[in-house]
């Protein structure tokens, strides 16, 4: 189907407007996330309608540790990317995925049928719909085709995104977007440009963006020698708590060895070094990949209002008004 976000330049030259990149595209390619191509000077979706992969999921499995937690939500990604990490974990489906894989499986009543379902079904606290697995504002035509109507039963819309987006686009997501991880990649724009062929600012932009109007939490995938530096993480927290306030969820997770990148995988005090630099001014941060019992804890008496062992979670304090039971102090959990 024919792409939103797009203006032809001259001939039958097409540039993209949806993310930072600007793709200038010539009839018969495609940009840089590999879904939108240029078709006789029209830019046109390859993935409108096509999921690699439909599952329910906990919510915590986003991660969202502050967003319904012990929830569960209905979880849909495609095929493509806007960045070129060589980490990543996701790459059959980001970047190495067949053009005979582009068929369409998936339309916008099928996913709303499987979200009533499950909604039926007695599932604890089925909370929506989450885009997610591959970068989903590369299939924003479709998710903005669903997320109204997912909105529109009184559910929520979650976006697993690495933030690399273009202002007017995102604020048309924004409006039926309920929650993000935004994977912060690193806190360096050299890092972004020699790493992930993108810059920082846009990223945080759009994190500036998306905090004023729904919930945010943060993921940093951090990698040996590449964003593992300590004045990295000093940088990060200072712009935190200045742009989103101490109360921002950040989580680390344990990078492996992975698609082009061979580095050895992340050691455990390498996480919490990282982890204790934020926590000197952070209020929760969550180091992910490496097993235990992940607890969020009342910031007043220290009570343990959300224990989590893998993806089951208990909610031991915690009540329903997000208040910590022992204590009565308010939490930063989105309960409703």
């Amino acid at each position: 189907m024919t792409a939103q976000h797009w203006h032809r330049t001259h001939d039958e030259f097409v540039e993209c407007e949806l993310c930072p990149h600007g793709c200038v595209i010539v009839p018969g390619k495609r940009g840089i996330c590999g879904v939108r191509e240029n078709r006789a000077g029209t830019l046109v979706t390859l993935n409108y309608g096509v999921a690699c992969s439909a599952n329910l999921d906990p919510i915590e499995k986003k991660p969202l540790y502050h967003f319904f937690p012990g929830s569960q939500i209905v979880s849909i990604g495609t095929y493509g990317c806007n960045l070129s990490c060589p980490w990543c974990q996701n790459y059959s489906i980001s970047k190495e995925f067949p053009n005979r894989a582009l068929q369409p499986n998936l339309t916008p009543e099928a996913l709303l049928a499987a979200v009533d379902e499950h909604a039926r079904g007695g599932l604890r606290a089925m909370c929506g719909a989450a885009y997610t697995y591959n970068e989903p504002t590369v299939w924003f035509e479709f998710v903005m085709a669903c997320a109204p109507h997912v909105r529109a039963r009184g559910l929520k819309n979650v976006l697993v995104t690495n933030g690399y987006i273009s202002p007017a686009p995102l604020q048309e997501l924004l409006q039926y977007v309920d929650a993000l991880n935004i994977d912060l990649k690193g806190f360096d724009d050299d890092f972004y440009r020699r790493h992930c062929g993108a810059r920082l600012e846009p990223v945080l932009e759009t994190i500036r963006r998306a905090a004023r109007c729904a919930h945010v939490e943060l993921t940093t995938l951090v990698i040996p020698t590449l964003n593992d530096q300590p004045e990295q993480f000093v940088a990060m927290r200072e712009w935190i708590v200045s742009t989103l306030g101490a109360e921002v969820p950040v989580h680390l997770s344990r990078y492996t060895p992975m698609y082009k990148c061979a580095l050895p995988a992340t050691p455990h005090a390498t996480l919490e070094r990282a982890a204790n630099i934020l926590r000197e001014k952070l209020h929760y941060v969550y180091v992910g990949n490496v097993g235990g019992v992940q607890k969020t804890l009342c910031l007043h008496c220290g009570g343990c209002l959300i224990a989590r062992h893998g993806y089951t979670t208990e909610l031991p304090l915690l009540t329903s008004d997000s208040r910590c039971a022992q204590c009565g102090t308010a939490a930063p959990i989105v309960m409703k």
